[in-house]
């Protein structure tokens, strides 16, 4: 499916956070931009640490603005992720794991758009991405 065009303005905002990133070790740059239910629109990018497994992605950085600006109560519209090798060509990558994960917390039909290899974005729904996600069971 292709971007829709209110989440299309996403893409320059996410390609501008990728700009951003610390990235010193993979020197993949990757910046996300989304939009809350709430209108609001929110950036982050990748932070790399010499200890590796500590880095933090661009999504749950993007996330975590979100939460701090709205609470609690923040739920995800829509998020556009850009990245970039060392050399700045831009490359297809979709969010990680772990990053599906916060995604489908948040907002399990929020629309996510990437790149693909042609350099066309591509827009999917989050829960599409993590189909068999974890739910913590209520206690």
């Amino acid at each position: 499916m292709r971007a829709s065009p209110d989440n299309a303005t996403l893409h320059p905002l996410a390609e501008q956070a990728a700009r951003q990133a610390y990235a010193p070790y993979s020197h993949l740059r990757v910046g996300a931009a989304l939009r809350s239910a709430a209108g609001n629109i929110y950036c982050g990018c990748n932070v790399e640490n010499g200890a590796l497994p500590i880095g933090g992605c661009a999504e749950r950085a993007a996330i975590a603005a979100a939460v701090q600006a709205e609470g609690a109560n923040f739920r995800l519209a829509a998020i556009a992720v850009a990245a970039f090798a060392a050399d700045g060509a831009p490359l297809p990558v979709s969010p990680c794991g772990a990053c599906r994960q916060a995604l489908v917390e948040f907002g399990a039909g929020a629309a996510v758009s990437f790149r693909q290899p042609g350099g066309n974005w591509l827009e999917v729904i989050a829960g599409d991405l993590l189909p068999h996600r974890f739910v913590m069971p209520e206690c």
